[in-house]
């Protein structure tokens, strides 16, 4: 069976090759706008769904796997930001504060679909102003939901998180492997090292 990432994230591409699976990279392109209304967590479970549902219309034999994560502090989605600016006004919100990560991902074949939404708090420490200019001089927070990686340079300004670390980076691998697993997911870690479908 075909599995295709449906995303164009690095990081979620790298947390994914942990579970030694083959897979191949396709980039949905959808419009990713939030509804009027429309809470955080059902933005992230609706783009992920919309993302599985524009691949597997092209590829309705393979198993389809799409995730979308996104910041949220006190209601408000903190997205990539558009400049330095941006990323600035985002990290001194998140200063001394805690904040959700939401990912939604979806897992389709054409028999079923399953959708699920994860939740991980973060809690950051109090940033002077110097750190916050220094890390976005970095160049890290550009490309990073909320303008931070937890895996990177941003991991010193955090306090404690609660939940899944994978998930604020982008991919909740242990509830993603879980769910899997009704699709037909083998672990053959004795005989091969590796996960395969059977």
């Amino acid at each position: 069976m075909q599995i295709i990432l449906a995303s164009g994230s690095p990081r979620r591409r790298e947390l994914f090759s942990q579970l030694g699976l083959d897979f191949k990279i396709l980039i949905p392109h959808i419009d990713e706008t939030p509804l009027a209304g429309e809470l955080p967590e059902d933005f992230c479970s609706r783009i992920s769904m919309d993302k599985a549902m524009r691949v597997s219309q092209d590829y309705a034999d393979a198993l389809v796997i799409a995730a979308d994560t996104i910041v949220v502090i006190e209601g408000r989605i903190l997205g990539k930001p558009a400049d330095s600016m941006e990323a600035t006004e985002y990290l001194m919100l998140l200063s001394n504060r805690m904040h959700d990560v939401y990912t939604g991902y979806t897992i389709m074949n054409r028999l079923k679909r399953t959708t699920r939404t994860i939740l991980t708090r973060v809690h950051f420490k109090t940033m002077s102003e110097e750190e916050i200019f220094w890390y976005v001089s970095t160049g890290e927070p550009m490309d990073k939901a909320g303008a931070y990686a937890v895996q990177g340079a941003g991991s010193v300004f955090i306090d404690r998180i609660e939940g899944s670390y994978t998930n604020v980076i982008g991919l909740p691998l242990s509830d993603l492997y879980w769910d899997m697993k009704d699709f037909g997911l083998n672990l053959k870690t004795i005989e091969h090292g590796r996960f395969t479908y059977g």
